[in-house]
């Protein structure tokens, strides 16, 4: 038993011997594992069992930019380094953790770039054009590639873990480049086909409104965003989405249609909302002069709205009393004209007014006389000369003894 004991001292102390040596023949390129004793500001110092103690420099410890040591290791710490330099004169040793961690870095980094893998990153520093992390290389997120949307101010991303793919990876000139955003629009493309696979026409839903355009609305509902039309707004004209609704309002839309091939969802606020039709009846009844404003002109008529959302029509020949060629001539858009409801049907969404019916008709103009036909011919007027009996008698008086002669 004891030489047993013996024997296994001897070993130990010949493997403790063999670690001494191969510590003492340390060179520069060596690649060592200490442990972190000790931490400054500017650097950490490495516990290598050596007869001195190595220092990381703050440049050494990332390949990335930081203010404090304390930020990329802790004390009790096991590290793997490379040794920089010795100078056993003045008791110096430098290593570097950034340079083992690089090139651990890149045969990993090249991997997942190849298989389209993505990485979750904590955002190291803000720099002009983007974002710096730390990967063991130096990793760079092009501003347009941070997010879906345009970001102006980046100062809050520091500190912030993001998940990213690589775009680019050149090891030769030590360059990463990666994108949130590619990541962003996958999720956002999965996203949006689950919810399109879900939405019906007819079907209604809330939404909140993103952004407003001449044409219409963005409204997100539920992570996707849906378009809602200017003319489908509001049963009242409309001349500008940003009259009805404002950025960041919740509203309530109906899906118009869903087109998941082209990626597109039509959707209306008026259509989710009661009908102006139905609140208006029992409102106006035929005969009522209401106010209204012209709203459209067109060749055979007038559209006059008389509530929001109702429309009748004052067709041309009941515009005004006297012929007129088009509407234009009496009316223009925007006017506000009194009419009589001529015909109200709620159920068809038709209502006929008259504009002329509320005016007083103008007077006729008198008639010219027409000349009146000569009295029956008075034998004892020496005036009348045009009847056939005073012809006889005159010609018979003017020519009486010329004709006796042929008797």
């Amino acid at each position: 038993m004891e030489q047993g004991t013996e024997a296994a001292a001897e070993a130990n102390e010949t493997i403790s011997q063999d670690a001494l040596e191969n510590i003492v023949s340390i060179k520069k390129g060596d690649i060592v594992t200490g442990t972190i004793v000790k931490i400054e500001d500017n650097q950490a110092t490495v516990s290598l069992g050596y007869k001195y103690d190595g220092v990381i420099p703050l440049r050494e410890l990332s390949s990335v930019q930081h203010d404090n040591a304390s930020e990329l290791v802790e004390i009790g710490q096991e590290v793997q380094l490379k040794v920089v330099s010795i100078d056993d004169e003045k008791e110096k040793l430098v290593l570097s953790k950034r340079q083992i961690d690089s090139e651990k870095a890149w045969d990993s980094l090249q991997s997942k770039f190849e298989n389209g893998e993505t990485l979750d990153v904590i955002v190291a520093d803000v720099v002009k054009g983007g974002l710096v992390v730390d990967l063991g290389v130096r990793g760079f997120i092009p501003a347009s590639m941070v997010e879906r949307h345009f970001v102006e101010d980046f100062s809050d991303y520091k500190g912030r873990t993001i998940t990213v793919k690589i775009k680019e990876l050149d090891r030769e000139n030590n360059k990463v480049i990666l994108s949130a955003k590619e990541v962003l629009e996958e999720q956002f493309e999965k996203n949006k086909q689950a919810i399109m696979a879900a939405l019906e026409p007819g079907q209604e839903i809330e939404g909140t409104v993103q952004r407003l355009t001449p044409f219409g609305a963005f409204v997100d509902i539920g992570g996707i965003d849906g378009l809602v039309h200017v003319s489908e707004m509001s049963y009242q004209h409309v001349a500008h989405p940003k009259d009805v609704v404002s950025e960041g309002d919740k509203v309530r839309v109906k899906v118009l249609k869903v087109d998941p091939a082209a990626g597109k969802i039509s959707l209306s606020i008026k259509a989710a909302q009661p009908g102006p039709w139905e609140s208006v009846n029992g409102k106006f009844n035929t005969g009522d002069v209401v106010t209204g404003t012209v709203r459209r002109l067109v060749s055979f008529g007038a559209f006059v709205e008389i509530a929001p959302g109702v429309e009748g029509l004052v067709h041309i020949s009941q515009i005004a009393h006297r012929h007129i060629a088009t509407p234009f001539e009496v009316l223009k858009e925007g006017q506000e004209v009194k009419a009589k409801i001529l015909d109200f049907n709620p159920a068809e969404k038709r209502v006929s007014l008259s504009i002329k019916e509320t005016e007083e008709a103008p007077e006729a103009a008198p008639r010219a006389e027409k000349p009146s036909r000569a009295p029956k011919e008075d034998l004892n007027n020496p005036n009348v000369s045009l009847s056939n009996q005073s012809m006889s008698f005159t010609l018979g008086e003017r020519f009486g003894d010329k004709l006796s002669k042929f008797k």
